[in-house]
């Protein structure tokens, strides 16, 4: 045992300096929760490029205001009736020809439209310019999806938040409300509220918002349960804080990742069934057009003339895909349990 105590400093074995310095440094640097999910969400590329084809729409649509408004897409021109895609350039299936009974002949000569004057996604049966329509549709259904989401974020948050909160009794009653709600088909909301209401981009969009709130509700409600008990939230009620400012500085910060992630998913879906409803005949009034509208006006022609149908319909899955993809790669950033 004598032997064992005995350790002098020959035994020990010193590292260099260098290997020291090494040793003590800390690897990853320093990031708060945001720059954390920002690092991974550029670490997904699928949701990284959606976001960026997604901020390339949006710039598309709302800037294109003096060029694509209601007077410039609603102008009809019987003289230049569905005129196919012609871009400048000896560009494939971009040069304005047609083909009828065998026969293929340039169509924007035949209707003696102006050299260098070209229509890039073609016109419809009434010379209308589709590209200034998609541009101008699509701002349509974006506003009509943000105003939802808005509504959805308000109402639908503040819901959860009470219900959480509360507890007991009071979130009994709210959650049987919500049930209600969601048992509701989103269809026969709208056409209730179509009867009440001037048909339109608000009437549309409240319609929409009266159905989707449920889901932010549930979830919100979800996440305040759980931090309600935690120390920080107990430590606030010590201190005599009101439970606005709790709410407000403590709960919605941290179920923030929560109603983001839902947001993404609550755009596309009110795009797709505001598109719906238009599609039907029942959404977006004349003059307005929106995706729904050019879907169903391409869809009668679609036979003779495809590409009134095809470019409406890649600019509307286009957005779908990209907010889908977007929505999933925000939930694994936003996700601690996916951290490295």
């Amino acid at each position: 045992m004598a032997e064992l105590n005995q350790v002098s400093a020959a035994d020990f074995e010193l590292l260099p300096n260098d290997r020291k310095r090494n040793d003590e440094t800390i690897e990853k640097p320093s990031l708060s929760f945001a720059q954390d999910a920002w690092r991974r969400l550029k670490k997904n590329k699928g949701a990284f490029v959606s976001l960026w084809i997604i901020i390339v729409i949006f710039l598309g649509a709302f800037l294109s205001v003096p060029y694509a408004n209601t007077t410039t897409t609603s102008k009809q021109n019987v003289m230049q009736q569905n005129l196919p895609p012609r871009i400048p350039g000896n560009i494939p299936g971009f040069r304005g020809e047609q083909k009828i009974d065998g026969e293929k002949f340039n169509a924007y000569e035949r209707a003696n439209v102006k050299k260098g004057e070209t229509h890039i996604f073609g016109t419809d049966q009434f010379g209308r310019d589709i590209f200034k329509r998609v541009l101008y549709g699509t701002r349509i259904s974006l506003e009509v999806a943000l105003i939802a989401a808005l509504i959805d974020l308000v109402f639908g948050v503040s819901y959860g938040l009470i219900s959480g909160w509360k507890g007991g009794r009071v979130d009994m009653v709210m959650q049987r409300i919500v049930e209600i709600v969601s048992s509701v088909p989103n269809l026969v909301v709208f056409v209730l509220l179509i009867l009440i209401m001037k048909p339109g981009l608000f009437s549309i969009a409240l319609g929409i918002s009266l159905t989707s709130w449920t889901s932010m509700a549930r979830l919100v409600r979800a996440d305040v349960l759980s931090l309600k008990e935690q120390d920080f939230i107990s430590a606030a009620r010590t201190l005599g804080t009101s439970p606005i400012k709790t709410g407000l500085r403590h709960l919605v910060p941290n179920v923030s990742s929560t109603i983001i992630v839902q947001l993404m998913f609550t755009i596309p879906s009110a795009i797709f069934f505001e598109a719906l409803l238009s599609f039907i005949g029942i959404g977006i009034p004349v003059p307005m057009a929106s995706l729904g509208t050019l879907l169903n006006d391409g869809q009668t022609a679609f036979q003779f003339y495809p590409y009134q149908l095809v470019f409406p319909a890649i600019v509307m899955s286009v957005l779908m895909i990209a907010f889908n993809l977007l929505a999933d790669g925000l939930r694994d950033a936003f996700d601690p349990r996916t951290r490295d």
